[in-house]
């Protein structure tokens, strides 16, 4: 996750107490990533806010298709991460570790 505040700022420790908060539900991934960005978007009003959930899902390694190590990964961007594709290039290149 990342957001560029605008004036209001939340401390690291709360950004993995929010998606665990949202991870307790029962939904699918797609949904939960999206309310996560809109959360804090509309919490802190930033110029963009940026989230990309990488999981393992067990009903892929319990039952169907029994595939461990399948991976999904979704995200929602908002603002500026969204409208600008330097901002949002960066975000990734950051996240992927280069």
């Amino acid at each position: 996750m990342g957001y560029l505040p605008r004036g209001r700022i939340i401390g690291l420790s709360k950004i993995p107490r929010l998606v665990d908060a949202f991870a307790r539900r029962l939904q699918v991934q797609e949904r939960m990533t999206s309310e996560i960005a809109q959360t804090l978007q509309r919490h802190l009003e930033p110029q963009g806010v940026a989230v990309v959930l990488e999981a393992d899902h067990l009903c892929t390694m319990m039952r169907g298709v029994e595939k461990p190590g399948n991976r999904t990964i979704t995200s929602s961007m908002t603002g500026i991460f969204r409208r600008d594709p330097r901002t949002r290039g960066e975000f990734m290149g950051l996240i992927r570790g280069g």
